[in-house]
């Protein structure tokens, strides 16, 4: 090793504290209020009005969240930000589920990483431990099987499952409810 060449975590040490924490500490306090407000200061995560993110939720960095009303991310999920995520309103995330923002070339001979956002609309609903991959829209009233690997775009309305993830069918269009998980524990 070189002299200019400190380990990763001498270099960030700060933002190694900020996720140990962020992870570690608050994602565990059973206090909603508490998260929201280390989230959207600390983090510097948009979280709009009566939307909820349940304990145990691993974020891989600050920034880059966006999420809209009434919408929930239920526990254990991984949320890779470093690309960016953007969830719209009335959005329905169920446990365990991994939305994913970066990778790495498998062809690059460095392996260099690389990233591209993931775009949640309005009224989509993810079952449990899916995964959505790098660069996936997933359109309006959108339904993610459980287990499910997205790996490509999801038309509005279209329930996919499988890994890959195939379109299986149709959701009604007239949809109108509203996601309230307002719980004192979660």
């Amino acid at each position: 090793m070189n002299e200019g060449d400190a380990p990763l975590s001498w270099k960030f040490p700060k933002l190694d504290v900020q996720m140990y924490i962020c992870n570690r500490i608050i994602g565990h306090v059973p206090s909603h209020t508490i998260r929201l407000a280390f989230y959207k200061y600390a983090m510097g995560y948009r979280i709009s009005e009566k939307s909820f993110i349940f304990m145990g939720a691993f974020f891989d960095c600050p920034g880059g969240f966006s999420m809209g009303r009434n919408s929930v991310i239920n526990q254990s999920c991984r949320i890779d930000s470093r690309g960016g995520i953007t969830i719209g309103e009335r959005v329905s995330i169920s446990a365990e589920v991994a939305l994913l923002t970066a990778d790495h070339d498998p062809n690059c001979p460095q392996f260099l990483g690389r990233t591209n956002p993931i775009t949640i609309e309005d009224f989509v609903f993810i079952g449990t431990r899916a995964m959505v991959m790098p660069g996936v829209h997933i359109g309006k009233g959108g339904v993610v099987g459980a287990g499910s690997v997205v790996t490509r775009d999801v038309e509005p309305y279209t329930i996919v499952a499988g890994v890959p993830a195939k379109p299986i069918g149709r959701r009604i269009e007239n949809l109108d409810y509203t996601i309230n998980y307002g719980r004192w524990f979660s």
